[in-house]
């Protein structure tokens, strides 16, 4: 047996930050060393962090990345152990984002990534070449500083493998495992066992499986080792990465890290047998018919032993059932944590949220209050890092720390329930019911008085007074009174949140939580600037029916009963006067429900379809309940409002990225903000269309009636009832 203990990390590192990233990196090779490890993996550009970005293009940022690593080459850090590590790389006038191996205190290979990630959240090609020499290994002068402090003038560059006496490694880098031709394939057909992943990949709801497929896939038919590791935390920007680094061996997971944790360093481990992998492939026909006419590919020669002789006192890792968050979890989690790592790195001393008893408002309160539950877990798991960052942002004295996740929130969390004379009771005293299960500072503000001080300036000005649509207005004077309400509430929100903590004695300022989840954005359904505006919002790409479904698991998982009360009611901005005849609801005003609003967005976003497929494909879907022209209508009236309303995607609040479909403007859907909002063109294609299927139906039910037989139902519209 060849036995090998190797290791994969989850790392919570922040972008630019060089020595919280650097003693996170140290950390994690401490940790898999004294587990007597041999081989340790980081994520993808671990030392500069993922979400640089722009940064990526200065200079400086390469220059400290060799500084980093240089000090942990000078240490006894790489000693006995192969670590990899992520980082900038300048080749003569290219920059690539690069794999550097290294191994007792010397650089063994630089590997550059090939196949760069480029499209939704990523835009690796702004920053990075791509290596295309491939099956070519070059050799890179190393910066002087670095040969001089190392004693190693270069080292090899490119695409290629590690050959050790016993075994041989080689480099995967996170976009390269999905490409149509994974580089794996040919890399085990040249006998390399262990797989070595870097990855920075972010959260989004139900992705987690696409991703462990992939790993089992690469190693379940054609033998291996394959090691995965992932950042874990914000590291600056709107994507959370959800960690969940794990190692799998011919298919099976033998070892798995959590996906949402406060920690930042965990070490996943695992004892393997590289026989296994050798016994796989060689009683496979093809693979051995493969590996005999296989493309060369060029290795490093590295003269040393990485595995141990059989030994009964060391257990092999054994499969696992691989651990999969509900949708509700996730909601509940990802947020919860990307939260308290802004909280703790911008310098706030807690959140303020306009809470209004609605379900999105609800949810947001929701999810503070689980990241309020997962400090004082953690804290009791002996975390010494989260006790530290609570008492800090707390503000705790004299040895106190949290240890109630209520006191916490109280300590933290401010919620305000700006009422209006449109409010009802009913949702002000749900506000209040889950600020106190919770455990907020909770406000209940009237805003009446500020409303109609801008409406008497308004008439003293004009000699006009508006009036809202159920008391004889026009539609112009009724928004317009509904748009006064909600920007007030964004004025109050972050005046609150300077000035309260002032108020009570509190150092620090707090952040400002948005509550517009991904398919008002998508629709337009918000005011531009309103309470919607804030510093960060946990929900902005995250569907209604999501968030009801996760309601409804928070009233019971998380403990806040009102909740389920909240999910029960209807949808409704609370921005109108409410009649006896008459109530404000979401879905009414929007002309469209959340659920069409979902499928509309997955169309647009995911399916990449204009109008006219649109039209197409919701023909099929809800062809048996509406006919073309009813289809057809719908999809004018959605492209109509999401055009009119697009100018809102460039302003809204900084969201955690959770759905495909987000219509986030700045980062994620690049689209223009300016449209021909009648889409002359495209409109007309569909009437076209529905003016064709109609003259169809028509003859056909002509042909039905003169053949005499009983197809008489056919000439029925699609989706009658008596059809």
């Amino acid at each position: 047996m060849r036995l090998l203990k190797v290791a994969t990390c989850n790392l919570n590192q922040w972008a630019m930050d060089f020595n919280f990233n650097l003693k996170n990196t140290k950390e994690s090779i401490a940790r898999a060393k004294a587990a007597g490890a041999v081989i340790r993996l980081g994520p993808e550009l671990e030392i500069t962090g993922y979400g640089c970005e722009d940064h990526f293009l200065e200079l400086d940022t390469v220059t400290h990345a060799w500084e980093c690593l240089k000090d942990i080459l000078l240490g006894d850090w790489t000693d006995g152990i192969l670590c990899s590590f992520g980082m900038p790389v300048l080749k003569g006038s290219e920059r690539y984002n690069c794999q550097v191996l290294c191994l007792n205190r010397k650089i063994i290979m630089i590997r550059p990534k090939m196949w760069l990630a480029n499209d939704g959240n990523y835009r690796e090609l702004r920053w990075f070449t791509a290596w295309k020499q491939e099956e070519k290994l070059v050799d890179f002068q190393l910066p002087v500083e670095i040969s001089d402090a190392l004693s190693q003038k270069s080292v090899p560059f490119g695409y290629g493998y590690i050959q050790f006496l016993d075994t041989a490694i080689a480099a995967e880098v996170c976009e390269e495992l999905f490409t149509p031709m994974p580089l794996h394939a040919e890399l085990a057909l040249n006998g390399v066992e262990v797989f070595m992943n870097a990855s920075g990949s972010h959260h989004q709801l139900r992705k987690l499986d696409l991703r462990l497929r992939a790993f089992i896939g690469a190693t379940q038919n054609r033998g291996g080792v394959y090691m995965y590791s992932n950042h874990q935390g914000c590291d600056g920007g709107r994507l959370y990465y959800d960690g969940c680094s794990c190692i799998v061996v011919n298919g099976e997971v033998v070892a798995q890290g959590s996906q949402f944790s406060l920690k930042d360093i965990e070490v996943v481990l695992a004892q393997v047998d590289l026989d296994a992998v050798a016994s796989l492939r060689g009683s496979i026909s093809s693979f051995q018919e493969q590996a005999s006419s296989k493309l060369i590919i060029p290795s490093v020669s590295a003269p040393y032993k990485l595995c141990q002789p059989f030994n009964l006192k060391v257990p092999l890792s054994s499969p696992i059932k691989i651990g999969y968050h509900s949708p509700e979890e996730e909601i509940a989690f990802g947020p919860g944590c990307w939260l308290w790592d802004y909280l703790r790195r911008s310098g706030a001393s807690g959140f303020l949220l306009p809470l209004s008893g609605g379900a999105d408002s609800s949810s947001v309160a929701a999810i503070v209050g689980c990241m309020c539950q997962l400090v004082v877990k953690e804290i009791e798991n002996g975390d010494e890092q989260v006790k530290a960052d609570a008492i800090r942002i707390g503000q705790y004295r004299d040895g106190q720390f949290p240890t109630d996740s209520k006191e916490f929130a109280k300590r933290i969390f401010y919620t305000v329930f700006m009422g209006s004379e449109n409010s009802s009771e009913i949702t002000k005293s749900r506000a209040k019911v889950l600020a106190d299960e919770i455990g907020s500072w909770h406000l209940d503000v009237s805003i009446d008085s500020v409303v109609s001080a801008f409406l008497s300036l308004f008439q003293t000005l004009t000699g006009k007074r508006p009036r809202y649509k159920v008391d004889g207005g026009s539609n112009i004077e009724n928004l317009g009174l509904q748009n006064i309400q909600a920007r007030i509430r964004m004025v109050l929100a972050f005046m609150l949140a300077s000035l309260l903590p002032w108020v009570h004695n509190k150092s620090g300022f707090y952040l400002v939580l948005g509550s517009s989840n991904v398919d008002e954005g998508l629709r337009g359904y918000l005011t531009k600037y309103d309470c919607s505006s804030a510093d960060i919002n946990p929900i902005g790409s995250i569907s209604k029916q999501d968030l009801r479904a996760f309601l409804r698991w928070a009233a019971t998982h998380l403990g806040y009963l009102s909740l389920a009360d909240v999910e029960a009611a209807p949808p409704t901005a609370e921005l109108e006067p409410i009649r006896s005849d008459y109530s404000q609801l979401d879905e009414v005003d929007m002309g469209m429900t959340y659920e069409e609003l979902s499928v509309y967005g997955r169309l647009r976003k995911i399916f990449r379809c204009g109008p006219v497929s649109m039209f197409k494909n919701l023909c099929y879907k809800w062809g048996t309940r509406l006919t073309p022209s009813e289809v057809a209508e719908k999809v004018k009236h959605f492209f109509k409002y999401y055009s009119i309303n697009r100018h809102k995607m460039t302003v809204l609040t900084p969201s955690y990225h959770a759905e495909s479909y987000s219509p986030e403007d700045n980062r994620f859907d690049l689209r223009q903000f300016l449209y021909n909002a009648r889409w002359p063109y495209q409109f007309r294609k569909i009437d076209e269309l529905v003016e064709k299927f109609n003259g169809d139906q028509e003859n056909l039910a002509v042909a039905s009636d003169n053949s005499g037989g009983g197809m008489g139902v056919v000439a029925a519209r699609a989706g009658d009832p008596d059809a």
